[in-house]
């Protein structure tokens, strides 16, 4: 099986999702080729040949000459598949890919059984095969649900690869996001709230059990969604990316989106009533109780230390 990676290049250096795409193809035993809008003073750690298109010449962003540029390299490498990541940029290039080869397209991914790409459903409660009608698929790659063990070392074999394509699109770069209301990113402690915690009357217990242990409250996106709290609250690959010293997840089942937002935190304790909850899984601590009497008392507890 041969893969075609597609990196990704922002503000002068290359993303960090890039690596999670050279894991997927360690996973499957793939070989593999990496193509990269970017830069040769900022090559990835990779062992394999590189297609790399001049960033100052083609830009970061232009989805008609990028998609030609990698046409042009699925056409000499003839990959069984052409892997994004599941990011701004692989939602806009993939589908253009894929309409383009007139083959699959599987978004999302979070494993792959057998060579068959699975994604999740029913809010992540469920997982789906997905088997392709197609020889050729195009995937995109959840966030943190493919990583490598060690870090990435190797040198690429560099490519270039250019295109008389022309665009009517002018890229001028990014616009940050107007700041507002908390950053998760800097907070020690950090107690979130799931779907779990079963109503928004309920968001209270856990904004005290944040404040008796001196840190900030977050949540899911189901909670997020029902609009129960502020959407700068939601960590998650739609949401901030924290890494606080404690984090305490209250009624989180463990959907890949979320973990990829909070699996760097140092200790993890998870209160679920599900012992079987994907979250366990990366929980240093999992407290299978009631978590509307758990909360309250363990709040209390540490009140009056």
């Amino acid at each position: 099986m041969k893969i075609l990676l597609v990196a990704e290049y922002r503000d002068g250096e290359l993303l960090n999702n890039s690596y999670e795409l050279v894991a997927f193809a360690g996973q499957l035993g793939a070989d593999s080729a990496m193509f990269l809008v970017g830069s040769e003073g900022v090559l990835p750690a990779y062992n394999g040949t590189l297609y790399l298109a001049d960033v100052d010449k083609y830009g970061e962003f232009n989805p008609a000459v990028h998609k030609q540029l990698l046409l042009d390299v699925i056409a000499k490498e003839q990959p069984d598949m052409v892997v994004f990541a599941h990011s701004s940029y692989g939602w806009d290039l993939a589908p253009r890919i894929s309409l383009a080869l007139n083959v699959a397209h599987v978004s999302e991914v979070i494993d792959i059984v057998d060579g068959v790409p699975v994604v999740p459903a029913c809010n992540s409660k469920l997982r789906c095969d997905v088997k392709a009608k197609t020889a050729q698929m195009v995937l995109t790659l959840q966030g943190g649900a493919f990583g490598l063990e060690d870090h990435p070392t190797g040198n690429p074999t560099v490519v270039p690869i250019n295109t008389e394509t022309a665009s009517e699109m002018e890229f001028c770069g990014y616009e940050e996001a107007e700041p507002g209301g908390v950053d998760l990113s800097k907070a020690e402690v950090i107690v979130s709230a799931g779907r779990g915690i079963g109503k928004p009357e309920n968001m209270e217990m856990i904004e005290e059990l944040a404040k008796a242990l001196k840190g900030e409250y977050g949540t899911s996106r189901p909670v997020v969604d029902s609009e129960w709290a502020d959407h700068t609250r939601q960590v998650g690959t739609t949401g901030q990316t924290v890494s606080p010293k404690l984090y305490v997840a209250c009624g989180i089942s463990g959907a890949i989106q979320h973990l990829a937002g909070m699996k760097k935190s140092e200790f993890i304790v998870a209160i679920n009533t599900d012992r079987d909850a994907p979250i366990g899984e990366v929980a240093d601590v999992l407290i299978v109780a009631d978590l509307k009497e758990f909360v309250p008392a363990m709040t209390e507890k540490i009140n009056n230390l």
